[in-house]
């Protein structure tokens, strides 16, 4: 018995000192490099490990980097972009708590940079900030409207950023999911026969956002619950719109139909 008990204190050891080897040695173990007092430049030094370290997504490594420049080196040129460089490591983990406090990095960067070369790129990742945490369009859409708001701001200060393309892509995205959101609540009043509700949200997701993508599916369901609603001559121009604007949509043939109905009424 005792001999027994003897081998599997062995066999436990074995495999604690292999685990222990094994993720010593993996990169999220790695020790942090520091610059030395021979170091020429450590604010670079410690910026070049940090930008490797968001590269790599070690985010806490990233952090811990671009903290030291912030904290040792008061005067360095590149403690804005630690700043924004913590951020975006906040930003890459994803995690909600984590989006709280990207967030307030780059708040704080506008409020202590607000002219910095930079600050458009601050600005669009606030938007970001919201962005990454939207919800689908049958959900609350909090998140999505917060971050419109700060695309917003990004196109009234900043129009001549490099990132306008950028943004302009990611603000249609959101745009869309917030006029699908609202496209969504008409059209469960349309399936409950609720018209005159569906009209209303239809002609609310036009007016607020013309160019969203979808639109070929709210000119349909609004063309239709006028015609249900005998308002016959309202809803052809909806029917004609979407023939008109739309060379591929699931309600083409559906929409030329019904023109060809109303039309000989």
């Amino acid at each position: 018995m005792t001999a027994r008990r003897f081998d599997d204190s062995w066999r436990i050891a074995i495999v604690v000192t292999l685990t222990v080897t094994l993720v010593s040695c993996s990169p999220a173990f790695e020790s942090l490099e520091s610059p030395n007092a021979s170091t020429a430049q450590p604010d670079q030094f410690l910026w070049e490990r940090g930008v490797n370290a968001l590269e790599q997504e070690r985010w806490t490594d990233a952090r811990t980097y671009f903290q030291q420049i912030i904290d040792g080196y008061p005067q360095s040129a590149l403690r804005p972009d630690a700043k924004l460089g913590i951020g975006d490591s906040y930003l890459g983990e994803g995690s909600v708590e984590a989006g709280v406090s990207s967030t307030a990095e780059f708040q704080e960067f506008l409020s202590f940079y607000p002219t910095h070369a930079r600050a458009d790129y601050a600005q669009y990742k606030l938007a970001m900030t919201h962005f990454q945490f939207m919800r689908a369009s049958e959900r609350d859409q909090t998140e999505t409207s917060a971050a419109l708001v700060e695309f917003d701001v990004f196109f009234e200060n900043y129009q001549d950023s490099q990132l306008m393309a950028e943004v302009r892509a990611n603000w249609r995205i959101a745009r869309d999911r917030l006029s699908d959101s609202s496209f969504r609540v008409g059209l469960h009043y349309f399936r409950i026969q609720w018209y005159p509700g569906a009209i209303d949200r239809f002609q609310e997701v036009l007016r607020d956002d013309p160019d969203f993508t979808g639109r070929d599916q709210v000119y349909f369901y609004l063309a239709e619950s006028l015609s249900r609603t005998d308002k016959v001559a309202e809803a052809i121009p909806y029917f004609e719109r979407l023939v008109t604007e739309f060379d591929t949509s699931e309600h083409l043939d559906d929409a030329k139909d019904r023109l060809d109905v109303l039309k000989t009424q």
